[in-house]
């Protein structure tokens, strides 16, 4: 009979237990942007709620954001460095393959032989991230996660493009999750539709880029880089008639009412879809709805921890509240989870 394979040991809870966030030093206000869009800072603040955005100088890459703001949830945690097991990073603007960002920053904050790995779920990544590490937490493989979301869209936008150019943004934010005594993460509830990858992308692979790139040598032209592009009516029309089904199986799953909540974090991706999702779930006045994006932009799946962060800071919502997460984007691909929020630091 052939011996035995162990197995870890599981846990019962997990919880978010520290919240950290990094904001690039450069505020960018919608009239900086404006005339290359031919728009106007009315019409942008209409349309999407921004009135600016953080976007990142050379000096603030992928790594350095997610590093500042790991510093600060492990703070918030009470935690070192060398007691997180594992880091999962999500993001969709690493414009390398390899290494993973996750790896560069575990070395970055002084972390050894530790398990990291890169998530790339658009705007639903943090979420995707949190829904692996508490899985990792309860499975035993891992006692403390280091989750990151973290983005430098302004690498990819088009300046001139109406549909983009004032919408994207820069920067990170962190969570440790780890063993509780009760339950702090609901399970998650999360799909995709595959059929909707026109709405959100890039609109070149590299293949086609570095082809365009000897072409253009050859020939003394030029070419443009690979640029995020949008179809907003497409992704609207797709928020507001199939989200409301994402928040209520969070919430079904948790065992929470929409009642229950103290706070609802969606994705910052436009006001007006979150406003049309709090009307749809008949959210009560009591719930503190966090709008980050009015001053941080849309940053991808830095949006959810950075305006948890916001939300706290802010007053608007306290350790401990209980909070609906939902991150919905490109691929399409979304995903929720109820949370018991986090400290800061």
């Amino acid at each position: 009979m052939p011996a035995p394979i162990a197995t870890a040991n599981p846990v019962t809870h997990t919880a978010l237990l520290g919240l950290g966030a990094y904001r690039p030093r450069r505020v960018v206000p919608n009239a900086e942007i404006v005339d290359a869009i031919n728009s106007s800072d009315e019409w942008i603040h209409t349309r999407s709620g921004i009135k600016s955005r953080g976007w990142a100088d050379s000096e603030e890459t992928i790594v350095s954001m997610s590093v500042a703001a790991s510093r600060d949830a492990l703070a918030a945690a009470g935690l070192e460095a060398g007691q997180i097991d594992a880091v999962v990073l999500a993001t969709s603007s690493q414009m390398v393959l390899g290494p993973s960002a996750g790896a560069v920053v575990a070395t970055e904050l002084g972390m050894h032989d530790t398990a990291a790995y890169d998530i790339s779920a658009g705007c639903a990544g943090f979420c995707y991230a949190l829904g692996n590490a508490a899985s990792l937490v309860r499975a035993g493989q891992a006692r403390h996660v280091l989750v990151i979301g973290v983005e430098r869209l302004s690498d990819l936008l088009d300046p001139t493009d109406r549909t983009c150019a004032f919408i994207f943004a820069d920067g990170a934010g962190a969570v440790v999750v780890g063993p509780a005594d009760a339950e702090g993460i609901g399970p998650v509830a999360w799909g995709s539709d595959g059929t909707q990858t026109e709405a959100i992308k890039q609109d070149k692979d590299f293949k086609q880029y570095f082809a365009e790139v000897a072409a253009a040598e050859a020939s003394g032209g030029t070419t443009e880089r690979p640029y995020i592009r949008m179809n907003g009516s497409a992704v609207f029309r797709w928020a507001v008639t199939f989200l409301e089904k994402a928040c209520r199986d969070a919430l079904e799953k948790s065992g929470i009412t929409a009642g229950d909540l103290d706070a609802f974090v969606p994705h910052q991706a436009n006001s007006r879809i979150t406003d049309a999702l709090i009307r749809t779930l008949g959210l009560p006045e009591t719930v503190a709805v966090a709008r980050d994006i009015v001053e941080t932009g849309n940053t991808s799946a830095a949006s959810i921890p950075m305006a948890m962060e916001q939300l706290l800071r802010s007053g608007g919502a306290k350790p401990g509240d209980t909070a609906l997460l939902l991150g919905f984007g490109a691929g399409l691909a979304y995903a929720g989870q109820v949370v018991r929020l986090p400290a800061i630091s």
